[in-house]
């Protein structure tokens, strides 16, 4: 079966604003035009558009979903199995929540007891699970999977205190280079503060800590967009910034 524009758009509940869009962009083009200068999609593109759609729930990019989809080595079977793979995180992550919130209002109701690790539980495996989400088939890689699982676990069992000193500590740690910025020096006594907190901030979830991983992890917040675009949030610039402060601090730049 073959679409339009318009048909494609009503089908997959998107505009065809868009679909002409994802043409000129390089993401999805059309079959072919016919004779009358329509686009007209046919299923290998229907099945295309449902992968990129997927990513998009997932909170990529377009330019990261392009270069996924058009890559020599895409396998849409895979991406399809990955695609299920990361909903059931997220299921078991809005569970967990869920759980979360009726304790919490057990609580309130005078029917049960909650510790105070409990009522925190649901925010800290959120925030592995966002994590895993994100950034995890790159750390993995990178890392390995015990560190990551020692990383996740070490964050798993924080105490209460813990886990708002670590919070506290990352505000801290854009608020000094927010403020090393404003000098432009990635060299400066408040730039080596930002790295020097940044190490601290690291404790919380690395089991041993070495010079030549902070540098490398500094270096993937560039060299990663999702990364960048975390950092980049606050003032843009701030990843490259935070990179250069760390190599200077370990030694990394000369």
């Amino acid at each position: 079966m073959e679409y339009t524009v318009q048909k494609l758009g009503a089908l997959a509940g998107i505009s065809p604003r868009t679909l002409r869009y994802y043409d000129e962009f390089g993401l999805l083009k059309p079959a072919r035009i016919n004779s009358s200068g329509y686009r007209i999609y046919g299923q290998a593109e229907v099945n295309l558009l449902q992968q990129i759609l997927f990513y998009r729930e997932l909170g990529l990019t377009l330019e990261a979903i392009r270069d996924i989809v058009t890559s020599p080595s895409f396998d849409g079977a895979r991406a399809l199995r990955e695609h299920h793979e990361q909903l059931l995180q997220r299921r078991k992550q809005l569970d967990e929540l869920i759980a979360n919130v009726e304790q919490t209002l057990a609580q309130s109701e005078g029917r049960i007891t909650m510790s105070n690790e409990e009522k925190f539980a649901g925010f800290k495996q959120k925030l592995i699970e966002d994590n895993e989400q994100q950034y995890g088939q790159e750390i993995r890689g990178k890392y390995g999977e015990e560190a990551v699982e020692k990383s996740n676990s070490r964050l798993r069992n924080m105490t209460e205190e813990q886990y708002a000193a670590c919070r506290q500590l990352e505000e801290d740690i854009f608020a000094a280079l927010e403020q090393a910025m404003e000098e432009g020096d990635s060299a400066s006594e408040l730039a080596q503060k930002a790295a020097d907190l940044h190490r601290q901030w690291l404790g919380f979830s690395w089991d041993t800590y070495t010079k030549e991983a902070h540098a490398g992890l500094a270096q993937m917040y560039v060299d990663d967009e999702r990364f960048t675009a975390y950092y980049d949030k606050r003032r843009p610039g701030m990843a490259a910034f935070l990179r250069d402060a760390v190599h200077v601090y370990t030694g990394a730049k000369q």
